[in-house]
């Protein structure tokens, strides 16, 4: 059974990433990362959000995914992890694209 994609999870760095897009269908706007970083500034001191369109390949396919990675120093990111999360599935739940095929 193949495992599915988490909405978010903590990367080998720490920081949290966020499969905004594969989720949503588009890219996060910027009005809902401003939102994010409200909601994280309620829990840590100080936050970075980065918004960035990754492109994964390999000889038999190749996917672009708009991704959130949320650096947040020496924080413990719980907490933040559970918040982004909820932020990602709230934004997909208030608007979302189809994805189709081509």
């Amino acid at each position: 059974m193949q495992d599915l994609a988490q909405i978010a999870f903590l990367d080998a760095d720490g920081d949290i990433r966020v499969n905004f897009g594969m989720f949503a269908g588009r890219e996060a706007t910027q009005a809902e990362i401003d939102d994010l970083a409200r909601t994280l500034l309620d829990e840590v001191s100080a936050v970075t959000i980065v918004a960035e369109q990754r492109t994964v390949a390999d000889r038999d396919m190749e996917a672009s995914v708009h991704q959130i990675r949320i650096e947040l120093g020496d924080e413990d990111p719980q907490r933040p992890l559970l918040l982004a999360e909820r932020w990602a599935q709230g934004c997909v739940a208030d608007r979302h694209a189809e994805i189709t095929e081509a």
